[in-house]
């Protein structure tokens, strides 16, 4: 354990993680997703319809054929996010697929104007081509309903599209100049295995301070946050042999991975990533379609601040290959 500053504590122990995590629920105005919206907490039932739905948009989606690979080029991880919205997405109509626009999500001013067109034209519930999203949308019974699944369509399209962008691009930059040996394309997912361990895109997990931690260890007080950094756990010499080595051989025959020792890709149980199901299927589908298309990575940046509460993703120019 140890102090970023006078009020807040960052933790990389596994032990310590575990016990914190368990101290006490996650709190709504913790989670990046489910926090509420619309001024009212998101009940648990529309949650769990979110993630269904999701799913099956999802799943729907990679089983299209990807658009022209000449949109993965530009700069990453947005341009893989964009990519991911367009596969994914696309098929809602107008007002419905501005909501999954980076280019309107980076826009107060336009967020605002989008939630409203949407809120008075959602369509109807069972128009053709429509995502399950959307159908949440355009079947909410009135307008505190319809607000919130405005909300959850952008959260929930955002978070994952822009999670499984960098973990592809965490992948792309730690393959290396390699990456297109046919050998080194053996494992996909054990690739991204390996990159969730040194390249973990949700690298912190933060908690408000209370007294429910105080007991844990004799340096975290009442008012102090605390910061969960996976990143440093999975770098750690007590836990891992060559800790800083990318060895993608070191999940072969790891039946669950997610059961490793120290180990904290999606989250603990009680906390999970409500996504992590299909997180990895994406991010090896587009990290294919990247490969197949001899995606190149021009100038990675080394060294970059990240903010405590931004996805760590690595960030390149990236041209199509010929």
């Amino acid at each position: 354990m140890f102090r970023i500053d006078p009020v807040k504590v960052g933790v990389a122990d596994s032990r310590l993680m575990a016990e914190i995590v368990a101290a006490r629920p996650v709190l709504s105005s913790e989670r990046s997703v489910y926090k509420p919206a619309a001024g009212s907490d998101i009940p648990h039932d529309s949650a769990t319809r979110t993630i269904r739905a999701l799913g099956r948009d999802a799943m729907a989606g990679i089983r299209k054929p990807p658009p022209p690979a000449r949109g993965m080029a530009g700069s990453w991880p947005y341009a893989g996010t964009s990519y991911l919205r367009r596969w994914l997405f696309s098929a809602d109509p107008l007002p419905v697929s501005l909501l999954s626009k980076r280019g309107v999500t980076r826009s107060d001013t336009l967020s605002r104007l989008v939630d409203r067109a949407v809120t008075r034209w959602p369509g109807s519930a069972g128009q053709d081509g429509c995502t399950a999203l959307a159908g949440l949308i355009r079947g909410a019974d009135d307008p505190v309903e319809r607000k919130q699944a405005i909300a959850m369509y952008r959260r929930a399209t955002a978070t994952l599209c822009d999670g499984v962008a960098a973990l592809t691009g965490n992948a792309l930059w730690l393959m290396g100049p390699e990456r297109d040996r046919p050998e080194n394309r053996a494992d996909l997912t054990a690739v991204l295995w390996e990159t969730l361990r040194l390249l973990p895109p949700a690298w912190m997990l933060y908690r408000n301070g209370g007294a429910a931690y105080t007991l844990l260890h004799p340096e975290i007080r009442p008012e102090d946050d605390v910061a969960l950094f996976p990143l440093l756990m999975h770098r750690h010499p007590d836990y891992w042999s060559d800790p800083l080595e990318f060895r993608p051989e070191r999940w072969d025959g790891v039946a669950d991975p997610e059961k490793a020792p120290a180990f904290m890709p999606f989250g603990f149980d009680g906390a999970r990533c409500w996504a992590k199901h299909l997180v990895v299927p994406l991010a090896e589908r587009l990290l294919t379609v990247a490969l197949d298309n001899r995606l190149v990575v021009r100038s990675p940046q080394q060294e970059a601040q990240v903010p405590l509460r931004s996805l760590l993703s690595v960030r390149f120019a990236a041209q199509v290959g010929t």
